[in-house]
């Protein structure tokens, strides 16, 4: 199994989860050109899609999902509920719905879908097994909660949102209302909460922790990075890789 995050912060985000038999972009929040290009950048061609798979609605994750489905044709696959909030301006032939906590099967890719705390519709995560090995991709939640902790078990590497610090956010330009919203339980993961979860439930059989989802005017990378790195070490897990996901370009091509 190949992965590499496309891009992740508040202005954009989308994955690639490959094998040797189905190529899936999760999330589509960049623009059809955008998410060529950076595609091309890890050595992958965006015409060989297979699968399409849409976290929730908002914006920044689908941002160019119509103009994909149009030049692409790949099947996308979201939650019913989704599917209807969408603001399609065409909507797609090839929408294909499913139920949160359900199993998909994209060739020899495992998928399962879990509910995750968010202020959209029908908000998931997905965990992807192939081969013995298993990609955890969670953002976008206001908090951790005991069946999402479950559903990321043994993951090999775990992509979990870091959004926000709270000091920063407390003194920002953001208006109360939108500091609330973001600090609700349908909100954003802070690092303070990332750091807590670290801490505390990190499954320390995971090699590979990536940061994402991380704002621009909210957070720093290395401020992320710090509570990360002394949540682990507080855990006993000072070894596992601590990466950081760009807005503005992909990561590195993990390979399993």
């Amino acid at each position: 199994m190949r992965f590499s995050i496309l891009g992740s912060g508040s202005s954009g985000n989308a994955a690639f989860l490959a094998s040797s038999n189905a190529r899936v972009l999760v999330d589509a929040g960049f623009s059809f050109r955008q998410l060529n290009k950076r595609m091309a950048a890890i050595g992958e061609s965006i015409e060989n899609l297979d699968a399409v798979l849409i976290s929730h609605e908002h914006s920044d994750h689908v941002a160019g999902l119509e103009v994909l489905a149009r030049k692409v044709g790949a099947p996308i696959y979201m939650t019913e509920m989704t599917a209807d909030a969408m603001a399609w301006g065409v909507k797609p032939p090839h929408v294909e719905t499913f139920a949160a906590g359900s199993r998909l099967s994209i060739g020899d890719l495992e998928i399962d879908t879990f509910t995750i705390p968010h202020d959209a519709v029908d908000p998931v995560g997905f965990c992807v097994r192939q081969n013995g090995f298993k990609v955890g991709l969670v953002t976008d939640l206001g908090y951790v909660t005991a069946s999402i902790k479950h559903r990321i078990q043994g993951c090999d590497l775990l992509m979990l949102e870091s959004n926000h610090d709270l000091e920063m956010l407390k003194v920002g330009p953001y208006p109360w209302s939108v500091k609330q919203r973001v600090m609700s339980r349908v909100g954003h993961l802070s690092n303070q909460a990332v750091g807590d979860f670290l801490a505390s439930d990190f499954d320390r059989s995971t090699r590979t922790v990536v940061l994402a989802h991380l704002s621009g005017n909210n957070n720093h990378p290395e401020i992320a990075r710090m509570f990360a790195e002394q949540a682990l070490g507080r855990a006993g897990a000072a070894d596992t890789r601590l990466l950081v996901a760009a807005q503005d370009q992909p990561s590195e091509v993990f390979e399993f």
